[in-house]
């Protein structure tokens, strides 16, 4: 699973999730691509369930880019534990997603092995998704 090998902060805030991406909205790297249709935390799980699915799905032919990373630390306090005494610790790492983000790339792949990889890819994440092409690409 994917995890910052050193952060400069333990703990962070929620923080509030607004507005659309700005950045990382276009296919740069393959030809087909999983965009973000809303708003989202994706844990390193779910990312590692998208990165096998497609693999499998793909039967390793082709490439796959990750596009994002899971860089902010969600803390959990322990199960019946009393209101109060400070924060709980880390438990899990998520990438937080704004609508129109590309999660994930494929390349060297027929168009119909991609739209099925990452039809089955998108129902591993929390949020709505869509398959995008490359501007520029022809078949």
């Amino acid at each position: 699973m994917l995890l910052p090998k050193r952060v400069k902060y333990r703990k962070t805030q929620r923080g509030k999730v607004k507005g659309n991406e700005t950045r990382g909205t276009e296919v740069a790297f393959g030809s087909f691509g999983l965009k973000a249709m809303e708003a989202g935390w994706i844990t390193s799980r779910q990312i590692e369930a998208v990165r096998v699915t497609l693999s499998r799905t793909m039967k390793r032919d082709g490439k796959i880019w990750i596009r994002i990373f899971p860089d902010k630390p969600v803390t959990k306090k322990p199960a019946e534990t009393r209101m109060g005494s400070g924060k709980g610790s880390p438990e899990f790492w998520v990438a937080v997603v704004k609508p129109g983000r590309i999660m994930f790339e494929l390349g060297g792949i027929s168009q119909e092995v991609a739209t099925e990889a990452l039809r089955l890819a998108g129902h591993k994440l929390p949020v709505k998704t869509k398959m995008v092409t490359r501007p520029d690409y022809v078949e």
